[in-house]
């Protein structure tokens, strides 16, 4: 079992670690489908277990499962996880093959670099936790494995709900123009699914407009110091509007930094 060294509190009641069990992995995929499918209004991908309720990919058995658990919760119903994200290392990839998000976007210049790197999927919160600090938990998490294992570089596709691509020209056109990766690091979405995010001129933009649409777990990215892939990717599977977000750690904001260093004990 893979602990950390988290500070919850007064949320005594957490319980943060990576998945040890085939009921915790289970109870990550059933956390996934009350969002993913019963929530955000998707149909999962082609493995979703509908009887039984469970999200499942092919990619689950071969990443690490970051679990935040409610102790007070039932494991028996697999009901204890209430947070996760899904950790996919270059290894694992190299065996597999692939990454997961390689079925959207082109990611031939992130292998390039030869830098070390994770890819971040499937991240979601229960809904009763979102206006708690749970998503603090899980980052300060994320943050600990990312500086543990020297990871250079994360990457992973966020969403946007909806496949409206026309409500969403304002967040995607000020993504484009404002956080674009650089051009070492701009990974672009596939030709037969790329979706231009430049739907409006710059002077179109409205900074609030675009901001209130941003889904948070976007927004922390880029206060992180972020960058968005080219192009977008429509998956009407999960009736989202997805974009590549990618993070050099080693030009994260000197602020944010520090703070999870201090988290971890480590500087």
């Amino acid at each position: 079992m893979t602990e950390f060294a988290i500070d919850t509190g007064a949320d005594r009641h957490f319980e943060i670690r990576l998945a040890h069990s085939d009921g915790d992995l289970c109870a990550a995929q059933r956390l996934r489908y009350r969002v993913f499918v019963e929530e955000l209004g998707g149909r999962g991908g082609p493995m979703a277990d509908h009887d039984a309720r469970l999200e499942i990919d092919t990619f689950d058995v071969d990443c690490d499962h970051l679990l935040l658990i409610d102790t007070r919760r039932d494991p028996a119903k697999l009901d204890h996880v209430v947070g996760v994200y899904r950790l996919l290392s270059g290894t694992a990839a190299a065996r597999l093959g692939r990454y997961y998000s390689e079925a959207e976007y082109d990611l031939s210049l992130l292998r390039a670099t030869g830098r070390k790197v994770l890819e971040l999927g499937r991240s979601c919160v229960h809904p009763e936790y979102r206006n708690s600090t749970a998503m603090l938990h899980l980052w300060n998490a994320l943050a600990q494995h990312v500086l543990s294992q020297d990871i250079e570089v994360l990457f992973g596709v966020a969403s946007f709900h909806g496949t409206d691509v026309a409500a969403l020209a304002q967040p995607l056109s000020w993504l484009h123009h404002h956080h674009l990766a650089p051009e070492g690091m701009r990974v672009r979405a596939l030709p037969a699914h790329f979706q231009p995010m430049d739907l409006l001129p710059l002077d179109a933009l409205s900074r609030r407009d675009a901001m209130a649409r941003i889904p948070a777990l976007i927004k922390a990215y880029l206060r992180l110091g972020g960058y968005v892939g080219e192009g977008a990717f429509v998956d009407h599977d999960f009736n989202t509007t997805d974009v590549c977000l990618i993070m050099d750690t080693r030009t994260m904001s000197e602020k944010h930094l520090g703070f999870y260093t201090r988290k971890s004990g480590r500087g």
